[in-house]
């Protein structure tokens, strides 16, 4: 017998984990787009958080890291901010994710990498 999963309750707990209850929980996330579009940010929920991010086999952290450094190599500096302030969250250091962002320049090219680096200083703190 195959097992119903709530794919959307999976999803918000990913989501909670990672940005807490402004995003985790049953609101719309506060974004401008979640606003225009609600319907569309509960498929997110339910597809990439529910059916991806919430499967057993890779941690969430290790998740996080992954996606810090595919979005960083795509040059998506809106959705990288806020994956490194979910990195945090689901505890990568500082320092990791500043090596991770610097290694995004040696295989996506340098001005990916100074743009990486550029979107994380205000959300790590340059010291």
């Amino acid at each position: 017998m195959e097992e119903h999963i709530d794919y959307a309750a999976a999803g918000a707990e990913v989501q909670r984990q990672l940005w807490g209850e402004r995003v985790g929980g049953t609101a719309p996330p506060a974004m401008p787009g979640a606003q225009l579009a609600p319907d569309y940010f509960a498929h997110v929920r339910e597809f990439c958080f529910g059916m991806f991010w919430a499967r057993p086999n890779l941690a969430l952290r290790d998740r996080s890291l992954i996606t810090v450094a595919m979005l960083a190599a795509l040059g998506r500096q809106d959705e990288l901010a806020a994956h490194l302030r979910g990195a945090l969250n689901v505890g990568l250091s500082r320092d990791e994710l500043i090596e991770v962002l610097m290694q995004v320049g040696v295989y996506a090219g340098v001005p990916m990498g100074v743009a990486a680096l550029n979107t994380a200083a205000p959300v790590l703190g340059a010291e």
